[in-house]
C-alpha cells in the first residue's frame, strides 16, 4: 500500500490537477475560445474548391442532316477536366456578425472566470475536509488519551478495591467508564476514517492510499488582528468574486444576442466571386462509319488559357418568415432578462452569506476564548477530584463528571480552534480572495 505525507498545500494542488470539475471548466474555456475564432472568421470570405475529371464520357444521339434521307446516329466519346474556385464575402447581415463576436468574446471571459471561481471552490472543499480530518485526528487522540487515563483509574480502583479502600461497586463502575471510553474511542476512530475517506474523494487518487497530514498552518488557525468590517468585506466581494464577474458577462452576452437574433428582420448582402476553368483531352465523335477526332492542345494550356470569372452582389430579404425571427427575438429577451434576475440574485446572496459568515467568524473567535477557560477550569477540578478520589475523599460519580469535564473541553477547544480555521475559509471563499496555488 502507497503511503504519502501530504500537506493542505500539497492537497489542494493535487485536486486541483485531478478534479473533473476544473477539467469541464477548463474545456468550456477552450471551447468558448474556438467559439471566438469562428466569429472572427464569419468577417473573412468563405472560399471553396471543387474539381472533376471524367477520364471518359460517352453520349449518343440521332439527327437528320436532309429532310428526305434517313437520321444519322452520332456517338461522342470525350475526356475532361474542370475546376472552380468560389469566394463569398458578406458586406452586410443586419450586425449579426458583429453581434455574435461581442456575445462570444463576453462568454470566453465569463469562462474563464468561471473556470477561476471553480479552482477556489476546490482549494476551500479539500480546504474544509482537511480541517475536518485534523480535527476527528485530535478527537481521536484526546479519546485515547482518555481511555489511558480511565485505564489507570481502573488499575488504581483495582489496587484499593484488594486492600478495601474501595467497594466493589467502585470496581464495576470503573470497568464500566473504561468500557464506554473505549466505545468512545471506536466511534471517534470511525469519525476519523469517514472524514479521510471524504477527503481521497476529493483528492481523485487511489483510495488505497495511506496518507498522514501534516499540522495544518498556524496563520490558518490563528484570529484575525481584527473583527472583519461586513461593508469592507462586501465591496471586496463584489469586485473579487469571479462568479459574478461571469454572472455580468453572461449578462452582456446575452444583450448582444438580441441583436443578433433581430439581424433577420434586415436585408443581406454578399459579393461573390467565381473562377473556373476547364479542358477536354480529346473528343471523338462516330457518325455513321465515319469516325472523326477533334485534336485539342495540352489539357494543361487549355486549363491556363481558359479561365474564366465572375463578380457579382447577391442581395437577400426576408420579407415574412411565419414570426420566426420575432419569437427568436422575444426569446433572447426573456433569456437576457432572467440572466438579470440571476446577476441580482447571486449578488444579494452574496451580501448576505458575507454576514452570515462574519456573524459565524465572530462567533467561531468567542467560541474559542470561552473553550480555553472552559478547560482551565475543567483541568482544575479534575485535578483536585482526583487527589481526593485516590484518598477517598470523593466517590466514584464525582470523578467521573470531572473526568467527562475535562474531556469535553478538550474536544471543545479542539472544536473551537478548528472551526475557527473553517470559518476563515468560509469567509475568504465568499468574498473571493482564497488562495488558489
Amino acid at each position: 500500500m502507497v503511503e504519502r505525507k501530504l500537506s493542505l498545500a500539497s492537497c489542494i494542488e493535487i485536486a486541483l490537477q485531478n478534479a473533473t470539475s476544473a477539467k469541464k471548466a477548463n474545456y468550456a474555456l477552450k471551447l468558448q475560445g474556438a467559439d471566438v475564432l469562428k466569429s472572427y472568421g464569419n468577417f473573412l470570405p468563405k472560399v471553396s474548391f471543387s474539381t472533376s475529371f471524367t477520364p471518359y464520357s460517352l453520349s449518343q444521339s440521332y439527327t437528320q442532316y436532309y429532310l428526305n434521307t434517313p437520321p444519322f446516329k452520332i456517338k461522342s466519346e470525350s475526356e475532361s477536366v474542370t475546376m472552380t474556385l468560389t469566394s463569398s464575402l458578406n458586406l452586410f447581415n443586419g450586425f449579426s456578425d458583429y453581434a455574435s463576436l461581442q456575445a462570444a468574446l463576453d462568454k470566453k471571459d465569463a469562462a474563464d472566470f468561471n473556470l477561476s471561481r471553480a479552482l477556489q471552490t476546490i482549494t476551500y472543499d479539500v480546504t474544509q475536509y482537511y480541517y475536518q480530518v485534523l480535527l476527528n485526528r485530535e478527537l481521536l487522540e484526546s479519546a485515547r488519551e482518555n481511555l489511558l487515563s480511565v485505564k489507570d483509574h481502573l488499575t488504581l480502583t483495582d489496587r484499593q478495591f484488594q486492600i478495601g479502600l474501595k467497594s466493589m461497586t467502585d470496581r464495576y463502575q470503573q470497568q464500566a467508564a473504561v468500557a464506554e471510553s473505549r466505545l468512545s474511542v471506536i466511534q471517534a476512530e470511525t469519525r476519523f476514517q469517514k472524514s479521510l475517506l471524504e477527503l481521497l474523494r476529493r483528492l481523485h487518487i487511489d483510495p488505497l492510499t495511506k496518507i498522514t497530514l501534516e499540522p495544518a498552518p498556524n496563520e490558518r488557525i490563528e484570529p484575525l488582528e481584527s473583527t472583519p468590517d461586513i461593508n469592507n468585506l462586501v465591496n471586496v466581494a463584489l469586485e473579487k468574486r469571479s462568479d459574478l464577474k461571469s454572472k455580468a458577462l453572461e449578462t452582456k452576452a446575452a444583450q448582444w444576442q438580441i441583436t443578433q437574433a433581430r439581424s433577420t428582420w434586415y436585408p443581406h448582402l454578399d459579393l461573390n466571386v467565381n473562377a473556373s476553368t476547364g479542358g477536354t483531352d480529346y473528343l471523338r465523335q462516330t457518325l455513321g462509319e465515319s469516325v472523326a477526332e477533334y485534336s485539342y492542345p495540352p489539357l494543361s494550356d487549355q486549363l491556363r488559357n481558359s479561365i474564366g470569372y465572375s463578380v457579382g452582389l447577391s442581395l437577400n430579404w426576408s420579407i415574412f418568415d411565419g414570426f420566426q425571427t420575432r419569437y427568436a427575438v422575444e426569446s433572447a429577451k426573456i433569456n437576457h432578462i432572467n440572466q438579470k434576475f440571476d446577476y441580482e440574485d447571486l449578488k444579494n446572496n452574496i451580501v448576505i452569506d458575507l454576514q452570515q459568515a462574519a456573524q459565524d467568524y465572530a462567533s467561531a473567535v468567542m467560541q474559542i476564548e470561552n473553550a480555553k477557560v472552559n478547560l482551565t477550569a475543567s483541568s482544575s477540578a479534575f485535578s483536585d477530584i482526583k487527589r481526593k478520589y485516590e484518598l477517598g475523599a470523593a466517590g466514584f460519580v464525582e470523578l467521573s463528571t470531572a473526568r467527562a469535564s475535562l474531556f469535553n473541553a478538550r474536544s471543545n477547544l479542539s472544536q473551537a480552534t478548528y472551526n475557527l480555521a473553517l470559518q476563515k475559509s468560509v469567509l475568504d471563499f465568499t468574498t473571493g480572495i482564497i488562495p488558489v496555488p
